[in-house]
């Protein structure tokens, strides 16, 4: 009888169970909410390592999911602006413990940011004299009429239709600038030019060109491609054709239709236009 009451004291009885793993079950859920709320307020989350001891907790600070790539989407950006208008940061300059950013420096084959060949030598005079320069020909919107709601409203038919119209382009293009994604918008409207091109040194230029603004990994507008086309290119940029780019292009182009288009077919930029254009058209 004492084996009996003594195994009957270790006996894991069903409702106890139960109750213990709803208790957990609670409590889990309950650092997670808290874990959420931290992060979408970027404030200290409380977090025990050894027990609930409160001198044990240390207080880790959280930032929303992103923020860090966002901000430095928003840094590239600037700094991009700022270059691109012939200044230069001053943190950049007279900092001697700051180390020297000469990503920029590189040639399109260059990973290490220190190469000295030929083409980095005269690279910015041979920009100078290029027939187009993509940084400078796809840096404002193209000019186009203003549309209308029967054009707007197209937009919302297919991917295709928005990007046949010029309008379109522009009024996606800014939504995607919101998104910190312009570039690719920007890399499409220049693989468009490119195709254009008939001139083999010219084609050379440009290949050069627009690999080093949205193909290279060094530069802050680099756009999402797979390995398989990253590798195809760099074969085809031994010597370019017009045709150098094509499977790069309808990668982006199918990015763009998959993921930014249908989130603008649901801003409040798309929405407002339309509305706008509808009222004028019926006041008309």
């Amino acid at each position: 009888m004492p084996c009996v009451r003594a195994g009957r004291q270790w006996e894991i009885r069903p409702a106890s169970a139960v109750r213990g793993i709803r208790r957990a079950r609670a409590l889990m859920w309950q650092q997670i909410r808290g874990l959420a709320r931290s992060c979408r307020s970027g404030a200290g989350y409380p977090v025990a390592y050894r027990g609930p001891d409160p001198e044990e907790q240390e207080t880790v600070c959280l930032e929303p999911m992103g923020s860090e790539r966002m901000e430095m989407r928003k840094r590239q950006m600037s700094v991009q602006q700022e270059s691109a208008a012939g200044g230069t940061a001053p943190a950049q300059q007279d900092q001697p413990g700051q180390a020297n950013p000469r990503g920029s420096n590189a040639c399109c084959f260059c990973w290490c940011c220190c190469c000295s060949c030929s083409w980095n030598e005269d690279r910015d005079e041979r920009n100078r004299k290029a027939s187009y320069d993509v940084r400078e020909g796809t840096a404002d919107c193209e000019d186009c009429p203003k549309p209308t709601a029967e054009e707007v409203r197209a937009w919302g038919q297919s991917f295709d239709k928005l990007m046949c119209c010029p309008a379109g382009r522009n009024s996606f293009r800014q939504f995607l600038r919101t998104e910190f994604s312009e570039e690719n918008m920007l890399f499409w409207l220049a693989c468009e030019e490119f195709c254009k091109e008939t001139n083999k040194s010219v084609i050379e230029e440009k290949a050069r060109v627009i690999y080093e603004d949205y193909i290279s990994i060094l530069s802050p507008k680099e756009v999402s491609l797979d390995s398989r086309v990253r590798e195809s290119i760099n074969r085809n940029m031994l010597e370019p054709t017009s045709h150098t780019f094509d499977d790069a292009q309808l990668q982006i182009y199918t990015l763009m239709q998959r993921d930014s288009y249908p989130r603008f077919m649901n801003s409040p930029a798309y929405k407002n236009l339309l509305n706008a254009l509808s009222e004028q058209s019926s006041e008309t």
